[in-house]
């Protein structure tokens, strides 16, 4: 997707949407009820929280209990969030030339592996499929 200007935040939703409903069916139900929100940054409470040196190491954050530690007595207080960072998503776009849907793609399903309680080597198996 080639842009003149840098996209808005509803357009990274747009593309983290349009991913969301490509992946397989049966995944894309245990993901339901699951709120994508696109901020610009992370927060300074965020930042601290991971122990980043600055917020633009930080693309995506998955927030809730992944399924792996979830019980039938879970009294849900939020629901299970994933969180795209609009401006470090944009600077790694610059920086490694990745197609900008790709990118948002690759961090989407990053934060929702997290929800399924996936290692990191299981999520970059994922983030590699095309």
């Amino acid at each position: 997707m080639r842009h003149g200007t840098p996209p808005t935040t509803e357009e990274i939703l747009d593309m983290a949407e349009t991913a969301l409903g490509a992946i397989p069916a049966a995944l894309r139900r245990m993901v339901q009820g699951i709120a994508i929100l696109v901020e610009e940054v992370p927060d300074d409470e965020t930042v601290r929280e991971m122990g980043l040196e600055s917020p633009w190491e930080l693309t995506g954050l998955y927030r809730g209990v992944p399924l792996t530690e979830k019980t039938g007595a879970d009294v849900p207080m939020m629901p299970d969030t994933v969180l795209l960072y609009r401006e470090p998503i944009l600077l790694e776009w610059i920086e490694t030339g990745v197609d900008l849907f790709r990118l948002v793609r690759n961090v989407l399903i990053h934060e929702i592996g997290h929800h399924f309680g996936l290692s990191d080597a299981e999520i970059e198996r994922l983030e590699s499929e095309d």
